[in-house]
């Protein structure tokens, strides 16, 4: 069984997803980070692989991104530093980034480093169902990899469809169209989720996009079964002082 499909079962509700970008702010920071998430009480990382171009992201995780590739940071290298990640973390461990950089270290080799390093799935939010679906869902399924689609409230109902029936592990729910890091009104999205919910029931929907607090993840929490948060966890990683102290800080104050 996926890791996620296990963990979600086992907790189906109240689900916190943390993103930081790999390689922010230092170079080797990555596995202190994810390491101090877990003990903090995440339930969920969302490891970003930085590239120069983010579209979906944006200015905190732009700038992150910006700084990690000046860092030295690298699918590469990236794996290199996740490879005994397994002996330290049990959360379900997520890959986000873009497909270029992926495309470029090559898909299979991609999958491969995945499944050796324990990456549970991947989101790469500008690679097309339709391209997935024809050249790489069989290959993710072989070396037991979920992909994560996103769907957000400009999404027709037939393309919802399409994306539902080819999601695996959860479904992340943008909150708004536009980028990371803005704000949100959970109230005006019931909508919106009812309109996934009725599509549906059974995956776990994780709502991010602008979820910067306490009381807005409690609301998310209300309506979905749970918050991923990149932005502002990327404001504390930038405070001064020891990056756990900062890291535990902010789940407190999170959770």
């Amino acid at each position: 069984m996926n890791r996620l499909d296990e963990y979600l079962k086992n907790k189906p509700n109240d689900l916190l997803s943390v993103y930081f970008t790999a390689g922010y702010p230092h170079l080797n920071d990555t596995v202190h980070i994810i390491q101090e998430l877990e003990k903090s009480g995440a339930d969920m990382i969302e490891i970003g692989m930085p590239f120069s171009d983010p579209m979906a992201d944006g200015p905190v995780i732009q700038k992150s991104s910006g700084v990690a590739l000046k860092n030295g940071m690298s699918i590469r290298v990236l794996f290199q530093q996740l490879s005994d990640i397994r002996k330290a973390v049990s959360i379900p461990l997520v890959l986000m980034g873009y497909i270029n950089p992926v495309y470029r270290f090559g898909m299979e080799k991609f999958c491969q480093h995945c499944k050796k390093a324990g990456i549970d799935g991947v989101i790469l939010p500008d690679m097309p169902l339709e391209v997935y679906k024809r050249e790489y869902e069989d290959l993710f399924a072989e070396y037991g990899l979920y992909n994560i689609f996103l769907v957000s409230p400009t999404t027709s109902g037939s393309r919802l469809r399409s994306i539902l029936q080819a999601s695996q592990g959860f479904v992340y729910m943008v909150s708004s169209t536009a980028t990371t890091g803005d704000q949100i009104d959970v109230q005006t999205h019931m909508e919106y989720l009812n309109r996934i919910r009725a599509i549906d029931s059974k995956l776990p929907v994780l709502m991010g996009f602008g979820i910067d607090s306490h009381q807005k993840f409690r609301q998310v929490c209300a309506h979905a079964n749970g918050g991923i948060i990149g932005s502002a966890f990327i404001r504390a990683l930038e405070k001064e002082g020891p990056l756990e102290d900062n890291i535990r800080s902010f789940m407190k104050a999170i959770k």
